[in-house]
C-alpha cells in the first residue's frame, strides 16, 4: 500500500521536468541535421584541405631535412678526405725532409770525420818528427854524456862509433 500511494503521488506530480517534449526532440533533431549538413558539405572537406596542406608541408620539411642530412653528411665525408689526404701530404713532407736533413747531417758528420783524421794524421806526422828530431838530439846527448862517464871510468877516450852503436841499440830496445 505505501508502494501504491507513492506511485500515485508521482502521477499526480504532473509532466517529469527532466524528460524533453516531443517538439524540443523534433527542433534538436532538426538543427543537428542542418548542422550534420553544413559540417559534412562545407566544414569537413575545408578542415581535411587544410589538414592535407600541413601533413604536405611537414612532409616536405622531412624530405628537405633528410636532403640537408645527406648533403653534409656527404661534406664531412669531402672534408675528411681532404684532410687525411693533407695529412698524408705532410706526413711524406716531414719523411723527406727528415730523410734529407739525415743526409746532410751525414755528410757534415763525415767532413768533420775527415777534417779530424787529416789533422789527426798531421798532428801524428808532427809528433813522430818532434819525436825524431828528440830522439836524434837524446842519442846525441846520451852518446855525449856516455861518451865523457866512459872516458871518465876508463881514463881513456871511447871509440865514438862504439858509444853510438850502444846508445842506438839501448835506445831502440837491444841489447849488445
Amino acid at each position: 500500500m505505501l508502494i501504491s500511494t507513492i506511485i500515485l503521488a508521482a502521477e499526480d506530480m504532473g509532466p517529469n521536468p527532466i524528460a524533453p517534449e516531443n517538439k524540443e526532440l523534433f527542433w534538436g533533431a532538426g538543427s543537428f541535421l542542418v548542422f550534420l549538413f553544413v559540417m559534412r558539405v562545407f566544414l569537413v572537406p575545408k578542415v581535411r584541405k587544410g589538414m592535407e596542406v600541413r601533413y604536405n608541408a611537414i612532409r616536405g620539411g622531412h624530405e628537405s631535412a633528410q636532403a640537408a642530412r645527406g648533403a653534409a653528411q656527404r661534406d664531412v665525408a669531402a672534408y675528411e678526405a681532404a684532410l687525411a689526404e693533407v695529412r698524408a701530404e705532410a706526413t711524406a713532407r716531414i719523411d723527406a725532409a727528415r730523410q734529407t736533413l739525415d743526409a746532410e747531417r751525414q755528410a757534415k758528420v763525415l767532413e768533420a770525420n775527415a777534417r779530424i783524421l787529416a789533422k789527426r794524421a798531421e798532428a801524428d806526422g808532427a809528433l813522430a818528427s818532434a819525436r825524431a828530431a828528440a830522439r836524434g838530439d837524446v842519442a846525441v846527448a846520451v852518446g855525449s854524456v856516455t861518451a865523457s862517464a866512459a872516458a871518465l871510468v876508463l881514463g881513456k877516450t871511447a871509440d865514438a862509433a862504439l858509444v853510438k852503436r850502444a846508445v842506438d841499440n839501448s835506445m831502440s830496445g837491444g841489447r849488445s
